[in-house]
C-alpha cells in the first residue's frame, strides 16, 4: 500500500467511533456476537477501518461459532502482521494491519482446510467493501 500510515491519537479519535478506536488503536475486543460482521454472508472485501488496506476476502470467511468474523487466510498476506501476544495470561498470536498497526484480532490454529488457520477478527476493525476491486 505504500508508506506506513501514522496519525496522532487525536487524529485517530477524530476519525474512528469510540468502539473502533478502543478495538483498533487500544487493542480492545468487542463482545462476541455483537459485531456487524460476525454473521454477515455478504460478498466483498474486508478492509481496515483505519487505513482502508485490503485485509480479508469474504470468500475465505467461515462460521467458527465464536461470535467474531473468522477467515482462514488474509486477502493479501503483506497487509497482515502477526505478533506474539502474552496479555491476559495467555499465549496468542495478535493480528495487526501492516499498513497502520491497527489491532484486528488474533490468529488460532483451529481453522478449516485448506490452511487450518482461524483469523478471529473484530468487526469494529473492519469495513466491508461490496464493490470488489
Amino acid at each position: 500500500m505504500g508508506s506506513k500510515v501514522t496519525k496522532s491519537e487525536q487524529e485517530w479519535r477524530d476519525q474512528l467511533t469510540p468502539e473502533q478506536y478502543a478495538v483498533a488503536r487500544q487493542h480492545g475486543t468487542e463482545p462476541p456476537f455483537t459485531g456487524a460482521y460476525h454473521d454477515s454472508k455478504e460478498d466483498g472485501v474486508y478492509r481496515c477501518v483505519c487505513c482502508d488496506a485490503k485485509l480479508f476476502d469474504a470468500s475465505t470467511k467461515f462460521d467458527s461459532g465464536t461470535g467474531w468474523p473468522s477467515f482462514y487466510t488474509p486477502a493479501d498476506p503483506a497487509n497482515v502482521t502477526e505478533k506474539s501476544d502474552s496479555s491476559m495470561s495467555m499465549r496468542r498470536t495478535e493480528v495487526l494491519c501492516s499498513n497502520c498497526d491497527a489491532h484486528l484480532g488474533h490468529l488460532f490454529p483451529d481453522g478449516p482446510p485448506p490452511t487450518g488457520q482461524r483469523y478471529c477478527i473484530n468487526s469494529a476493525a473492519l469495513t466491508l467493501d461490496t464493490n470488489r476491486p
